[in-house]
């Protein structure tokens, strides 16, 4: 694979996950933005066993960049990535990747008597029909691709189309997730150090729409200390897209906030918000500064009704079921 700046790029591995994906993705559009440092020297595409080992090779330099699931449109945050860049004092996110997941089921061609189905937690979670529609047990992997690699005689292995293929199984079935168009989103991350050279190729390449993910940690809790973080981005006209609660390790009751926001930390109203939420007390961390345009889908405003929580009331329906609903 070639790709600019001898780039050296770190997965959550085996080859053949979603992350490895998106590793390459990441790779191709880094080399077709004419960014690199020398127009065009190979990319080395190391998987890692483990979320901490991508960040840890990072830190140290091993690798330039390092790619990791964030967030699935099915399961929400990836909570070991997300944990990782908190407590990491060297290691922040430049990039995103985005990419469509669907799901094939794999067996072994000499399988004997299926007993179990196996994928990563979040990989079984997206696909908990066809998994009960089996009637069998689950085996959680480290991976997607890690499950495909290790199936045994009597395992359905869940994962990408690719790693059919790769791992000389058999398709059981195609497309056995529970929802159809899910995405996942993953970040490039890299040493802050050398985050702002990251940035500058990106502006150079003509980006100007930013997220920014922001991690929040009030001095003082209590009531309303989240509604006081929330106004002060409405207060600014600065879009709040993600809002995360995490604790804070060891500290019952308190938490850590992690925003999403709309905008680059240097543009107008972002600056103001970061100057009101330090003048309040907050500690603020950087978790990551990327392009907007790499995973960004623009919202229309409107919620589809079929993919609102089961069970949900809303001022449509009529008062008596209002009641039912909300006071049980």
């Amino acid at each position: 694979m070639t790709a600019p700046g001898g780039t050296r790029v770190a997965y959550l591995g085996p080859e053949g996950t979603f992350t490895h994906q998106a590793a390459l993705q990441w790779a191709r559009g880094h080399a077709s933005s004419g960014t690199g440092d020398d127009g065009g020297a190979a990319v080395t595409a190391e998987p890692l066993d483990t979320v901490r080992d991508v960040h840890d090779v990072v830190a140290a330099g091993g690798a330039d960049v390092g790619v990791v699931a964030i967030e699935s449109s099915v399961e929400g945050y990836v909570v070991p990535s997300l944990d990782t860049l908190l407590s990491s004092a060297d290691v922040v996110a430049v990039d995103e990747v985005a990419l469509d997941v669907s799901f094939d089921a794999f067996v072994r061609p000499d399988h004997g008597e299926l007993t179990e189905v196996s994928a990563h937690p979040h990989g079984l979670a997206q696909c908990s029909g066809f998994v009960t529609g089996t009637g069998l047990g689950t085996a959680p992997a480290s991976s997607n691709a890690a499950a495909c690699r290790d199936a045994g005689p009597g395992t359905i292995a869940l994962g990408p189309t690719i790693c059919g293929e790769l791992y000389g199984l058999q398709t059981y079935a195609t497309a056995v997730e529970d929802f159809r168009g899910g995405r996942t989103r993953f970040l490039a991350l890299t040493r802050r150090g050398a985050a702002a050279a990251h940035l500058a190729r990106s502006r150079a390449a003509g980006e100007t729409d930013w997220k920014t993910m922001l991690a929040i940690t009030p001095s003082v809790t209590g009531p309303g200390v989240l509604a006081r973080i929330t106004a002060a981005f409405g207060d600014r006209g600065v879009n709040m897209s993600s809002l995360i609660t995490r604790p804070l390790k060891a500290q019952e009751s308190k938490y850590v906030f992690v925003v999403t926001f709309d905008e680059a930390p240097w543009a107008p109203g972002a600056r103001d918000v970061l100057g009101d939420l330090l003048a309040a007390g907050d500690a603020l961390k950087t978790l990551g500064l990327f392009p907007a345009g790499a995973g960004f889908r623009a919202l229309d405003g409107v919620l589809d009704p079929d993919h609102v929580p089961v069970g949900s009331v809303s001022a449509k329906d009529e008062a008596p079921a209002r009641e039912r609903g909300l006071l049980w």
